[in-house]
């Protein structure tokens, strides 16, 4: 199975950022802040995660992050924010990683840019074939 690499390096109540890198595939990421990995309001753990391509309406093709300890549907779909609504901050995610081709600001956050494009850039690259996560945190 394909192995890929999600590399955390900075946190904020804007979101936490990082890069996948997936062989040559290489995407830019934001998540919730870390909440103890409480459902809807926290990125993931670390750790190692099986990926599964799914399909639907909402998000079209995308993956499904299998088996994480204590939540359930964490995808890698596209959106802009993860930021802490809780500190007035806007997200698009419950939990999930949203991709992008770039990090920058929108409307005065940190976000994702080329969401869509770059997820379905994702998929093709894997030919909706499954792979292995590895979360890490180096910041």
């Amino acid at each position: 199975m394909t192995k890929g690499f999600l590399i955390r390096f900075k946190s904020s109540d804007q979101g936490r950022l990082g890069i996948l890198l997936i062989d040559n595939f290489e995407a830019k990421t934001i998540e919730l802040p870390w909440k103890d990995n409480c459902p809807n309001v926290s990125c993931i753990s670390t750790g190692r995660y099986e990926c599964e391509y799914r399909f639907s309406k909402k998000y079209k093709g995308h993956y499904h992050i299998k088996d994480v300890p204590n939540r359930t549907w964490i995808l890698t779909h596209n959106g802009v924010w993860a930021g802490d609504v809780e500190k007035g901050y806007k997200t698009h995610s419950a939990g999930c990683i949203l991709i992008g081709k770039y990090h920058g600001k929108y409307q005065d956050q940190d976000a994702v840019l080329v969401s869509r494009a770059t997820l379905r850039r994702l998929v093709d690259f894997m030919n909706k074939e499954p792979f292995e996560l590895e979360v890490k945190d180096v910041g």
